[in-house]
């Protein structure tokens, strides 16, 4: 009993402090062209991810104060949650219910990124994400596929067809950011003779990473 008054303690000692670091690094500017571009969340305290990652580091990573994090409706609160969950300890069905649970590509990008594709189970479940019919889970299963992709890994001529046939097969009308998700996951499939360059060390921009502003 003793133990868990400790740990609930813990807990709620450190959400203050996290909702204190919010509050500070509110951005009043940035928190108003959110909303008017359509956030859905209660709150949003318009923090970017910089600094947001900033922020994260500041705590340790639980899966418990993750969860906590991710169920409040407030933006930032959910980013952080995504980004103080161990990886190690995020399971594919907690993955699939956080996906459909998610609000904006801005939080299944972040998902994509910082949880689902350093999992052995990543590209089975993206691939199933991808068949659905849900376009946010739809969104993070092309951007897992695509992160894999760019970090080396290679698809089996099967799984390459199965691809091109859900692209094809994706209608007009599907949101930009998905559209964009689905032909940069095409574009790793096949690469540019500056992509192949890039992977053999002949080529050398920044590193390629999965820029969340840039599906959008």
């Amino acid at each position: 009993m003793e133990e868990n008054t400790i740990d609930t303690n813990w807990m709620d000692e450190t959400i203050r402090n996290i909702k204190k670091e919010l509050r500070a690094n509110m951005n009043g500017i940035a928190s108003s062209q959110m909303r008017r571009g359509g956030m859905p969340h209660h709150v949003v305290w318009g923090i970017e991810l910089p600094r947001l990652r900033n922020i994260a580091a500041e705590f340790p990573r639980d899966r418990t104060l993750g969860q906590r994090l991710w169920s409040e409706n407030v933006r930032e609160s959910q980013l952080l949650g995504i980004l103080l969950t161990p990886p190690q300890e995020f399971l594919p069905e907690v993955a699939d219910i956080w996906v459909h649970e998610a609000r904006t590509p801005e939080a299944v990008s972040l998902l994509a990124m910082e949880l689902i594709s350093p999992q052995p189970w990543a590209t089975d479940m993206a691939f199933r994400w991808i068949a659905g019919t849900h376009e946010l889970a739809s969104l993070c299963g092309w951007l897992t596929i695509c992160r894999l992709l760019r970090q080396g890994n290679k698809l089996m001529p099967r799984s390459e067809a199965e691809l091109r046939d859900h692209a094809t097969a994706l209608s007009a009308d599907a949101p930009l950011y998905l559209r964009k998700a689905v032909m940069q996951t095409l574009e790793e499939i096949r690469p540019t003779p500056n992509q192949s360059a890039r992977r053999t060390g002949e080529y050398s921009p920044p590193e390629a990473q999965m820029d969340i502003q840039s599906i959008f």
